[in-house]
């Protein structure tokens, strides 16, 4: 027992330790896995950004993703969370991108600016992605359902996490889509199983994204993260569940006829 207590102490004061930066998520390779979903976003941004001119890359992060994308000169990375601002400009603004951050739920982008906007798993407002967008111009985006792995919640004794603009079902991205104005041309979902191989991933992954479970710090969570690490112990993994949306949406060249 003395042996398990140990492991299960060090795992947790090396994860509440672990220097944390961006959104490259580097720290749990090896320590988490994930069912591979039926796209691949990074490969159908590619595929749009070699077409267009006017990029913009919602809710960026550290940068990391719109990096390997190889944007051209002059695409315009927006980020809200204040410590990714200069991590992402420190990687983008040598490509010749531009970094801006956003103080509220406007893009501070001009109307009809981009060619294309680009947001993975960012905030989605739709009305605010067809303002920028130009006659022609194409959203391309994954999302994660408004329900995001409510079985860490439940582990921790807390509500699981919501966001604003999330995703119900397909339903709902149908008609958020059409009140905005824009016309869907690909919409999927699918089901995603996450598994925490050791409860040290669980902490890493909960600081790296705070709001998931707001106000948590693993030393206050003890009794619930040492039945995780149980868990993991006994079954070889902490597994939970999410769903992701794909929409690739257009912004109509021509208004639609009015009634």
């Amino acid at each position: 027992m003395a042996r398990h207590d140990h492991a299960f102490s060090r795992l947790i004061d090396d994860a509440s330790t672990t220097p944390i930066d961006g959104w490259h998520f580097s720290f749990l390779e090896g320590r988490q896995t994930s069912t591979p979903l039926p796209w691949d976003y990074e490969r159908l941004a590619a595929a749009r950004l070699a077409s267009a001119a006017h990029v913009l890359d919602v809710d960026t992060g550290g940068g990391e993703v719109l990096a390997r994308l190889a944007p051209p000169a002059g695409t315009i990375a927006v980020e809200d969370w204040p410590p990714n601002i200069p991590i992402a400009a420190a990687r983008l603004q040598p490509l010749g991108v531009e970094v801006r951050q956003r103080v509220d739920g406007r893009l501070p982008v001009a109307d009809a600016g981009a060619d294309l906007v680009l947001n993975r798993h960012g905030d989605l407002d739709l009305a605010e992605a067809a303002r920028v967008l130009r006659p022609g111009g194409v959203l391309l985006t994954q999302q994660i359902a408004d329900v995001n792995e409510p079985e860490i919640g439940e582990a921790l004794g807390a509500p699981a996490a919501t966001f604003p603009n999330a995703v119900r079902d397909l339903d709902d991205l149908a008609a958020r889509v059409e009140e905005a104005g824009l016309v869907c041309e690909v919409r999927a979902q699918a089901a995603v199983v996450t598994r925490y191989l050791d409860v040290g991933a669980l902490v890493l992954q909960l600081r790296a994204v705070p709001w998931q479970a707001p106000g948590f710090v693993a030393h206050d969570s003890l009794d619930a993260l040492r039945r995780v690490h149980q868990r993991i112990e006994a079954h070889g993994s902490f597994d939970v569940t999410s769903v992701r949306f794909l929409l690739h949406a257009r912004r109509p060249r021509r208004p639609g006829p009015t009634s």
